[in-house]
C-alpha cells in the first residue's frame, strides 16, 4: 500500500506536462519569429557564409552580424527540440491527448520544411524569394504551435473541427490576415518599405513604380484584413455562447490591430527604418497568435444557450478548460 501511494506521489499528469511544453513552444517560436525579423532588418542574414555552423565555428561570434545569424539558428535548434518533445509527450499520453497529437505532428512536419528552407536561403545568398517563403513558412509554423497550444487547453469532450467549427468569416478573416503577412513580406523583400513616405495614400514617391504599386497592394490587403478581422472578432463578442476567454482575447486582437496600424504608418513615414519594422512584425506576430488562437476556440461547439434564466459560462462548468488533475479528460 505505501509502495502503491509512493508511486501515485511520483506519477507526473500528462497534460500538465503538455500544456508546459505546448506554451514554451509556443514563446520561443515567437521569439524564433521576432529575431528573424531583427536578423532580416538588420541585413544580418548573410552574416553567417555557411550553415549549420558559422564560418566553421559553433561557438560564440565577437562580431555583431554573425553573432545575429548565430543566435537565430540556436533558437531554432531550440524550438525543433521543444515541438519534437512535445509530439512524443502527446502520442505517449495516448487517448488522453489525441485533439493534441495531430497539431503537433503536423508542428514537426512544418518545422523539418522550415529548417531546409533556411538552409537553402543561405547557400541562395538570401535570394528574395527563398526568403519570402522562409517568413511565410514560419508564419504558418508560429499559427500550428497556437492551435497545439490552445489544444492543449480545450478539454476532447467538446466537439471541435477546425475545418467546420469557426465559420466563414473566422476563415476570411484568418486568410486575410496571413495575406497581409505575405504582401508585407514582398514589401520588404523587393526593397519596398520606404517607396511611400506618405500615408495612408502614397501621394508621390520618387520610387520606382513597381515598388509603389507593392507598397499600395499591401496597404489595400491591410484594409481588407482589417475589415474581415474586426467583423469576426466583433461578432464573438457580441455572441452570447461567448466565454471570457475567447471574449478577452477578441478584445486582445482589437487593441494589436489598432497597435499594428499605427506601427505600420510609422514604418512607412520613418522611410521603413530597422527599428519601427522590427516593432511592426513583433506586433504582427502577436496579432496572428492571438487571431489564431480565437479562431481556433471559435472551431469548439458552444453549449446551448438558454434564453431565460442565469447564463452558465463554460470556464465555470469545466467544459472548456481542464483541472489540473485531468478529471475533466475521458479515462
Amino acid at each position: 500500500m505505501t509502495e502503491l501511494k509512493r508511486k501515485g506521489e511520483r506519477s507526473v499528469d500528462p497534460m500538465r506536462l503538455i500544456r508546459v511544453l505546448s506554451v514554451l513552444t509556443l514563446l520561443t517560436t515567437y521569439g524564433l519569429i521576432v529575431l528573424g525579423s531583427t536578423v532580416r532588418v538588420t541585413n544580418s542574414g548573410m552574416g553567417c557564409k555557411d550553415w549549420p555552423l558559422c564560418s566553421s565555428q559553433a561557438g560564440p561570434l565577437s562580431t555583431f552580424h554573425p553573432l545575429m545569424e548565430q543566435s537565430h539558428r540556436y533558437l531554432a535548434s531550440l524550438v525543433t527540440v521543444l515541438i519534437i518533445a512535445l509530439a512524443v509527450t502527446t502520442w505517449r499520453a495516448g487517448r488522453l491527448a489525441h485533439h493534441v497529437f495531430i497539431p503537433a505532428l503536423v508542428s514537426v512536419g512544418v518545422i523539418v520544411i522550415q529548417i531546409v528552407l533556411g538552409a537553402i536561403t543561405v547557400i541562395s545568398n538570401n535570394a528574395p524569394v527563398t526568403v519570402a517563403l522562409h517568413l511565410m513558412v514560419a508564419t504558418f509554423f508560429l499559427s500550428i504551435v497556437t492551435v497545439t497550444a490552445v489544444a492543449a487547453f480545450v478539454s476532447p469532450e467538446r466537439s471541435w473541427s477546425l475545418a467546420h467549427g469557426p465559420g466563414r468569416l473566422a476563415w476570411s478573416a484568418v486568410v486575410a490576415l496571413y495575406l497581409v503577412f505575405i504582401s508585407g513580406s514582398i514589401v520588404v523583400n523587393g526593397g519596398g518599405q520606404s517607396a511611400c513616405m506618405s500615408w495612408p495614400a502614397c501621394f508621390s514617391s520618387p520610387a520606382a513604380m513597381g515598388l509603389v504599386t507593392l507598397q499600395l497592394v499591401h496597404r489595400s490587403m491591410v484594409l481588407i484584413g482589417s475589415i474581415f478581422v474586426v467583423a469576426f472578432v466583433v461578432g464573438l463578442i457580441r455572441h452570447k455562447a461567448t466565454d471570457a476567454v475567447e471574449r478577452n482575447l477578441a478584445y486582445g486582437v482589437l487593441v494589436l490591430l489598432a497597435l499594428q496600424v499605427v506601427a505600420g504608418a510609422l514604418t512607412a513615414l520613418d522611410g521603413g527604418r530597422a527599428g519601427i519594422a522590427d516593432v511592426h512584425l513583433a506586433v504582427g506576430s502577436a496579432l496572428w497568435c492571438c487571431l489564431v488562437a480565437v479562431f481556433a476556440l471559435a472551431a469548439k461547439a458552444h453549449p446551448p444557450v438558454p434564453e431565460s434564466g442565469p447564463q452558465h459560462s463554460p470556464l465555470k462548468s469545466g467544459h472548456l478548460w481542464p483541472s489540473n488533475s485531468g478529471e475533466s479528460f475521458p479515462s
